[in-house]
């Protein structure tokens, strides 16, 4: 059976991805002494401020202040919840989705120095990268790069 304590719950919402760490400005009425509405649960919070802007003809500007969120927050959630429902509410993935700076003249760059010094390692080969491009790149990456068929590199434009 799950923990119900406190401490618990501020984990799973940490790992979630959904804890509020603004908790202190929520300031609905719901969200004040209820145990099932909890201040601290983001998904909760940006669900029950959309509902309170659609179904209790809240403001945006006002759901924001009551709930505790930015004004830009709730017009993501907003948007988000438009194309997803409840799931475009979970946070996504952080980071870029691919290799972003894998150009396609940054591969061309790679597959000459290498065909033309097959030796180099890829250390060496993204040091090559970083003078020629003034960028840096992991040795992991272009070695990764490197591995992959022609059709799956880098990034498509």
């Amino acid at each position: 059976m799950p923990d119900p304590s406190p401490s618990a719950k501020r984990q799973a919402l940490r790992a979630a991805g959904t804890f509020n760490p603004r908790h202190a400005r929520v300031r609905n009425p719901l969200f004040q002494s209820s145990e099932f509405f909890d201040p601290q649960d983001l998904l909760q919070l940006k669900y029950e401020s959309l509902r309170a802007v659609q179904q209790e003809q809240y403001s945006l500007a006002r759901a924001a202040s009551e709930f505790g969120l930015s004004r830009p927050t709730l017009y993501q959630a907003q948007a988000h919840f438009a194309a997803q429902g409840v799931e475009g509410l979970l946070p996504g993935k952080r980071g870029p989705r691919k290799a972003h700076k894998l150009t396609p003249e940054v591969l061309q760059f790679l597959e000459q120095v290498r065909a033309a010094e097959p030796s180099l390692s890829v250390r060496q080969l993204a040091d090559r990268l970083r003078q020629r491009f003034k960028f840096k790149v992991h040795p992991r990456t272009v070695e990764k790069a490197l591995s992959q068929p022609k059709a799956k590199r880098g990034r498509q434009k």
